[in-house]
């Protein structure tokens, strides 16, 4: 009885991780015979020994040597390869499987050269791969023998495809592997296929549909079992670390990384006879995470905290409440989300960024995921969100919200759109995250993002910035500003030089005007910004002037807020309607009523 086998096997599969319990309850009862396994695939995988020690292994000897004890015939396929065999290391034959699989399948068969036989049946051809396999299968049936077929690089067999695009070979290999599935004699006569892939996406969808197939995520390590490896590498006296830096630490600092990436840190301070330092090791993290990324994340570093944010007091005090409950650990108080809107120039990006420097936990920039190959996007998305889980707690940044995340209606793309929205909106709102992954959504159009990204439940919190609209707001930034760009400068700062000119100014404007102050000092030979070049720079500086688009930023900016104190004293009077009415009228003149 499969429940016999669960309770007969029970003290084995409660040391086993979650993903590995998953597979030995559901292989004891029965349950199918066919399983994807995806996510953390390429990585060593932990299993604790009897003396409660620790060995890390590759996948394919994992489910041999741990799951399935090297009992039965193992073999191996992918399109490089062909057919491979797991060969039991404590066998008295060599090459046993391998030697089996020959006589099995040129038994009875017809007279010949054998040579040319065996070349045959060791074809790379995949049809004639998955036929020969089948055949193995049936015969092995009527042995009553186990046999496991492990199929690594399962998306270029069971590619991702639609119909009218198909190889034969594609057709091929999905009836096979669903007709596989489906097979009740290979659930109760212990025949066991597994496939392997990064990403569920890549793989063709009505077989990840396939309720006969149960599909496995193997997560990226969790701090424990990084931990774990690092006293391993230790143990084997491969592991140096500075006086400041303790295996705790290391296995903090190291998150969303995969144990080959640590090996990989490892193995390189080794070689170099170097002790590994903070700093060292930040710096890998960052190049590893990007380059495992494929480029779609940047780790943002930042050396200001929010007291280098000029204005916006309400919402830097809001942040800093926010960083205060994340250093006491009180993650279950945060938002899941915010969104931070406003017209161009008003530093949205910078105050996130200085957000960064506050929190003491990493933060990361989705960059550009779409791909113009089909489910390249979708595979693209599970990744990044697949890491993201790994270095929790991590703030997530998307600039030009709007502009990334697309919409859940928009056509002409097959539907990538609508699926990548939905991955993203139903991650962003898993209340399992909360405190743990923060988004930062940062747009100056937030009338043009999704109500499904934005409610409650997402994005929480939207704080709105705007243009410095008084004298002491200008001075704020002015200074902030001469310090973030080291200008050299005694000078004072001076309102009427703004005012004289009837401009209404940006942070990035006055940021723009310093800027070319210190380039003027430059060409005049001098290092030192004085007071006549910073009056030449303002004299000749014209903000780029779009003022319906500003305008429209602006009040779709008040209407997306949350809180009342963060509106400017000439909307906060405004009627909403009457806001809504100019917003109309905006788009009417710019032409986006169409």
């Amino acid at each position: 009885m499969p429940e016999h086998q669960i309770q007969k096997n029970y003290n084995f599969i409660k040391k086993l991780p979650e993903w590995a319990k998953i597979f030995a309850i559901k292989y004891c009862s029965n349950t199918s015979s066919t399983f994807i396994f995806h996510g953390n695939i390429r990585d060593f995988l932990a299993q604790r020994t009897e003396e409660d020690e620790f060995k890390f292994v590759k996948i394919q000897d994992y489910f041999a040597d741990i799951l399935f004890g090297y009992k039965g015939r193992i073999l191996c396929y992918d399109r490089s390869s062909g057919i491979t065999f797991v060969e039991n290391p404590f066998s008295e034959e060599a090459n046993g499987t391998k030697n089996d699989f020959i006589r099995t399948m040129l038994d009875g068969g017809s007279s010949g050269n054998r040579a040319d036989k065996i070349k045959k049946l060791f074809s790379k051809n995949l049809i004639h791969s998955l036929e020969s396999l089948e055949k193995y299968f049936y015969k092995k049936i009527e042995l009553k023998e186990r046999v496991v077929l492990i199929i690594d690089f399962s998306e270029t067999i069971i590619p991702y495809s639609s119909g009218t695009s198909f190889s034969d070979d594609d057709r091929f290999s999905i009836v096979t592997i669903k007709k596989w599935a489906y097979n009740p004699l290979f659930i109760n006569k212990d025949i066991t296929i597994i496939l392997l892939t990064e990403n569920l996406f890549e793989l063709n969808q009505t077989l990840v549909k396939c309720p006969n197939i149960i599909k496995i995520h193997i997560p990226i390590p969790s701090e424990e079992i990084r931990k774990n490896f690092l006293n391993y590498k230790l143990k084997q006296g491969k592991l140096f670390l500075e006086d400041s830096i303790t295996i705790d630490t290391m296995a903090k600092v190291t998150s969303g990384l995969n144990l080959v990436n640590i090996n990989q840190i490892i193995s390189e301070s080794y070689q170099e006879k170097k002790n590994i330092s903070m700093e060292y090791l930040r710096t890998r993290k960052k190049e590893l995470i990007e380059a495992e990324s494929v480029g779609m994340l940047e780790i943002i570093d930042s050396e200001y905290n929010l007291d280098m944010v000029s204005g916006h007091e309400f919402v830097k005090q809001l942040l800093k409440k926010a960083s205060s409950n994340i250093k006491q650990g009180r993650l279950d108080v945060l938002p899941m989300g915010y969104l931070i809107s406003g017209p161009v120039g008003t530093g949205k990006t910078f105050l996130v960024t200085c957000f960064t420097g506050e929190i003491g936990i990493p933060m990361v920039k989705m960059l550009n995921f779409r791909s113009k190959y089909v489910g390249a996007t979708e595979s693209n998305i599970e990744k990044i969100l697949n890491i993201l889980k790994a270095m929790a707690p991590v703030a997530v940044m998307i600039d030009e919200a709007d502009a990334v995340l697309g919409d859940r209606n928009q056509s002409g793309d097959s539907g990538t759109s609508n699926r990548v929205f939905a991955q993203i909106a139903s991650f962003m709102g898993n209340t399992e995250y909360r405190g743990k992954i923060i988004w930062f959504l940062i747009t100056c159009r937030p009338d043009l993002l999704p109500i499904d990204i934005k409610r409650q439940g997402r994005c929480e919190e939207h704080h709105s910035l705007f243009y410095p609209d008084s004298p002491k707001e200008r001075e704020d930034i002015f200074y902030k500003m001469i310090k973030k760009l080291k200008i050299k400068t005694d000078i004072k700062y001076n309102d009427d030089l703004y005012k004289r000119q009837k401009h209404t100014y940006s942070g990035a404007d006055i940021e723009a005007i310093l800027v070319r102050s210190k380039f003027i000092a430059a060409a005049e030979g001098e290092d030192v910004v004085s007071d006549k070049h910073i009056e030449e720079a303002i004299n000749n500086f014209i903000p780029a002037v779009y003022p319906y688009e500003v305008e429209l930023q602006n009040l779709v900016s008040v209407l997306e807020c949350t809180h009342k104190e963060m509106i400017p004293a000439k909307y906060s009077a405004m009627p909403k309607t009457k806001i809504a009415e100019s917003i109309r009228q905006l788009k009417a003149i710019i032409g986006e009523d169409k």
